[in-house]
C-alpha cells in the first residue's frame, strides 16, 4: 500500500512537472502566433462563419497542431460586434473538438492498436501491457479524458490512447464534450468580455492556461484521493 501511494505521488508530481514545461512552451508559440495572425483569424472567421470555427476546431482537435487560443477569442470578439451567436460559437467550438477527437480515436483504434500488437515489443510495448491500459480507461477514462482536454498539448492527444485501450465510445463522447465544452466557454467569454481590446489578450493567456492546468491538477487529485479511500470500488 505504502509503494503504491509513493507510486501515485511520484507519477502526479512527475505529470505536473512535464506540463509545467509543455506550458510554457506553449505559451511562447501561441504569444508569438497570436500576435501575428489575430487580426487575419477574426476577418477569417467573420467570412467563413460558423462551419470555419466547426474545421478549425476539428483541425486544433486532431493531429494537427493548430490552437483554439487563435480561434474562438476572436469568434467572441465577434460575437461582441454582434455579427455572432454566442450560444452558436460555443456549440460550433464543442462540435469541431468531438469531431477531431473522435478522428483520433477513430484512428487509434483503427491503426493504433494493431500497430502495437504487431510491432509494440520493439517499443517495450507487450501486450499485457495494452491489458493493462484497457483495464486502466475502463476504471479511470472518464476522469483521464476529462482531464487531459483541459491541458495545453495534451488535449489534442487525449482520444489517442482512448481509442487504444477501446473506451467505451458513450462516456468517451461525454467527458469529451464536458471538457471541450469549458474550454470553449472560457476562450470564447474572454474574446467577449475584451471586447475592442483584443490586443490585451496576450496579458491574459497565462492566467487562463495556467488556470485550467490547476483547475486540472486538483480534479486529478480530487479523484486520486477519492479512489483511495474506496469510493471507486464500482
Amino acid at each position: 500500500m505504502g509503494q503504491t501511494k509513493t507510486r501515485l505521488w511520484f507519477i502526479l508530481l512527475l505529470l505536473v512537472c512535464v506540463l509545467g514545461g509543455a506550458v510554457l512552451y506553449n505559451l511562447t508559440f501561441l504569444i508569438s502566433l497570436l500576435k501575428d495572425v489575430t487580426g487575419w483569424l477574426t476577418e477569417t472567421i467573420g467570412k467563413m462563419g460558423y462551419t470555419g470555427i466547426v474545421a478549425l476546431m476539428f483541425l486544433e482537435s486532431s493531429f494537427f497542431p493548430f490552437p483554439s487560443e487563435v480561434v474562438l477569442p476572436p469568434a467572441g470578439y465577434l460575437v461582441w460586434k454582434g455579427e455572432m451567436s454566442f450560444a452558436a460559437v460555443l456549440a460550433a467550438g464543442i462540435a469541431g473538438s468531438i469531431l477531431g477527437a473522435l478522428f483520433n480515436y477513430w484512428f487509434a483504434l483503427r491503426f493504433g492498436r494493431p500497430f502495437l500488437l504487431k510491432y509494440g515489443k520493439y517499443f517495450f510495448v507487450s501486450e499485457e501491457s495494452l491489458q493493462k491500459a484497457d483495464v486502466f480507461f475502463a476504471r479511470h477514462g472518464h476522469i483521464s479524458t476529462l482531464v487531459g482536454r483541459l491541458l495545453p498539448v495534451i488535449r489534442q492527444y487525449i482520444s489517442l490512447p482512448a481509442g487504444i485501450s477501446r473506451m467505451k465510445l458513450d462516456v468517451f463522447v461525454i467527458y469529451t464534450t464536458i471538457g471541450a465544452g469549458v474550454w470553449a466557454l472560457i476562450l470564447t467569454a474572454v474574446g467577449y468580455l475584451l471586447g475592442e481590446h483584443q490586443d490585451l489578450l496576450n496579458n491574459y493567456l497565462h492566467v487562463i492556461t495556467f488556470s485550467c492546468v490547476a483547475g486540472a491538477v486538483l480534479v486529478a487529485v480530487g479523484y486520486i484521493l477519492y479512489v483511495r479511500r474506496g469510493g471507486g470500488k464500482n
